[in-house]
């Protein structure tokens, strides 16, 4: 592994030194991991007495003040400096460039400079693969695909015929771009399937992450919007329409024909029901189901139904609180049988 001065790491993230800029460093490593010949970080106020503790050479902070004393990197986006720095410690591995033997592609394939088809994978007719990209081990590209420039495909991960990635696409192991879109036509109780026959559209910079499927359109695009992250086993079904820079998160499930704006999030086992239009910064919060159309900016929803958070938040207080008041409405049907009951309350 490659070593570098403290001030050379500096420069390469764009970050300011504080202490011995001479210091080397061979890696980085978690506060509690670390050793003097180790950069660390500091992202989070509450692992302060942490990195005092550290044996860490050095460490990556937001400001001087949180540690004085110690060589530091000072970043104003030090989560970032971060990614920055595991890329130049642990640079990707790139495989030889060409077609690998094992390899079955169709001779028509255009291969760009310094791409690569990893073993034991099969290339359609009609593709064109964009310099710098690298297809994996045992991926499917189908029939008139198209990928684009230092895009990644991990093993096992599949392009159906007709879609199209932008440049610096990631697709994770077992990531489907393509399948069918879950479309049919039910008479007398027997179900008709509905060919589908659009395509997915990735824009650049989209990363798909371990066994996502993104359906195909029925007639069309599924599109999903440059610079987004979709997150592991996400299900995002035909003609759902992604804007740009939306997080995803685990277990999504975004139904036919629904509208996301961009810098949108969707939180864990979040949900939104078919052809709806959520604007643009939209939040659904974990678990929480969109099943109406929120198309205003800046919505923030949970629950099921998803509703505005602060609406979600007072309907569960007043949840908490049931037991409680039927605990005091029991007592005083109690009360009132007492008093119908006694001598007076005949009288009366």
């Amino acid at each position: 592994m490659s070593s570098y001065t403290l001030t050379e790491v500096a420069n390469i993230l764009g970050a300011e030194v504080v202490g011995d800029g001479h210091r080397l460093v061979e890696g980085i490593r978690p506060l509690d991991q670390a050793g003097p010949e180790h950069l660390s970080f500091l992202h989070n106020p509450k692992y302060v007495e942490q990195a005092v503790e550290s044996r860490a050479g050095a460490i990556l902070v937001h400001s001087a003040d949180q540690l004085p004393g110690r060589d530091l990197l000072i970043s104003g986006q030090p989560y970032l400096a971060v990614a920055r720095a595991l890329e130049l410690f642990h640079p990707r591995p790139r495989p030889e460039t060409g077609v690998h033997p094992s390899s079955v592609v169709a001779d028509d394939l255009e291969l760009g400079e310094g791409a690569s088809v990893g073993p034991l994978t099969a290339v359609g007719r009609g593709v064109q693969i964009g310099a710098g990209t690298v297809i994996g081990a045992g991926c499917v590209v189908g029939d008139g695909v198209t990928i684009g420039k230092e895009c990644l495909m991990h093993p096992r991960a599949v392009v159906e015929d007709g879609c199209r990635l932008g440049d610096r696409c990631i697709l994770q192991s077992g990531a489907v771009i393509g399948s069918d879109g879950y479309g049919f036509a039910t008479v007398d109780g027997v179900h008709h399937k509905v060919p589908q026959v659009g395509i997915v559209v990735l824009e650049d910079d989209v990363e798909i992450q371990a066994n996502t499927t993104i359906d195909r359109a029925t007639m069309g695009e599924t599109r999903i919007g440059r610079g987004t992250k979709v997150d592991n086993l996400v299900q995002l079904a035909h003609n759902v329409q992604v804007g740009e820079h939306c997080l995803l998160v685990s277990q999504v499930g975004i139904s036919g024909s629904t509208k996301i704006g961009s810098h949108s999030v969707f939180a864990g086992q979040a949900a939104a029901a078919g052809h709806l239009e959520l604007g643009d910064r939209t939040m659904v919060g974990a678990r929480g189901a969109a099943m109406k159309s929120f198309p205003e900016e800046g919505n923030v929803l949970a629950g099921f139904p998803a509703r505005p958070q602060k609406d979600w938040m007072r309907s569960q207080a007043a949840l908490a609180r049931i037991d409680g008041l039927r605990k005091k409405v029991q007592q005083l049907e109690r009360r009132l049988r007492q008093l119908e009951s006694s001598p007076e309350g005949e009288k009366s």
